[in-house]
């Protein structure tokens, strides 16, 4: 039976030693050893089971599977280093000791709430692909109050620069006397989908929390707070 081939840096990523990108930048740097040897090519074929993999001179075994969430908070950048010197999410996991885990889609600066995390990359795929990925809910507070037609403009959806943007449902919350909170379910995940779709019908955004991916619930976790998924979580996201 043939062994499963890679690229090296693919390899690392499978492994969950770290992202794809962060491999073929070590792999180019010569800090990895593929049996023995120095290789600088990041797409040098691999066994993904059974290469010996050293990382400056340490071996690296495959490291256990993580799949955990966040309660981003606001103001956070959703990615690993910024080059404008930004907090971001991984300030969150400060001291955890964690290994690589990567962002399973993104919340945006000013966005809060539910935030995936493994290192796994091909789980990860699975919840971020809008064909096979659950829904995610937001709670969104704007800064008015739509009407039924408004709301169902929502969902038959808004060109906007050419793309048509649409939320699978929408929901009153509640209402007050100049803003009001909406529930918004959405089956694909496009950049800040929710607040272009809004600004395409002059609504704006106050405040936009993510409130469940699928059947998980971001619940009582505490803001800034995290906790590792249960297998049963792992399983009803997208699990094998």
């Amino acid at each position: 039976m043939t062994r499963p081939r890679y690229g090296l840096a693919r390899v690392l990523s499978k492994r969950g030693l770290c992202s794809r990108s962060e491999g073929e930048r070590l792999v180019r740097e010569g800090r990895v050893r593929l049996d023995g040897r120095v290789v600088r090519n990041p797409e040098h074929p691999a066994d993904l089971q059974h290469a010996l993999i050293e990382i400056d001179n340490v071996e690296a075994s495959a490291v256990a599977v993580r799949h955990l969430m966040l309660n981003k908070p606001r103001g956070l950048v959703t990615t690993l280093r910024d080059e404008r010197g930004r907090d971001t999410v991984y300030r969150c996991f400060d001291g955890a000791e964690l290994g690589h885990i990567a962002p399973v889609g993104r919340l945006d600066k000013a966005s809060e709430g539910l935030l995936l995390f493994s290192n796994d990359p091909q789980w990860a795929a699975r919840i971020a692909d809008p064909a096979t990925g659950p829904d995610k809910v937001y709670h969104v507070q704007v800064d008015r109050i739509p009407d039924d037609a408004c709301m169902a403009a929502m969902r038959a959806g808004v060109d906007c620069e050419g793309a048509l943007l649409r939320a699978k449902s929408v929901s009153l919350l509640r209402a007050g006397e100049k803003n009001a909170w909406l529930e918004i379910s959405l089956d694909e995940g496009r950049n800040r989908q929710i607040r272009r779709l809004l600004a395409a019908l002059d609504i704006g955004v106050l405040r936009l929390l993510r409130v469940a991916i699928g059947t998980l619930q971001l619940g009582d976790l505490p803001k800034g707070q995290w906790r590792d998924l249960t297998v049963e979580e792992v399983a009803a996201l997208g699990g094998d």
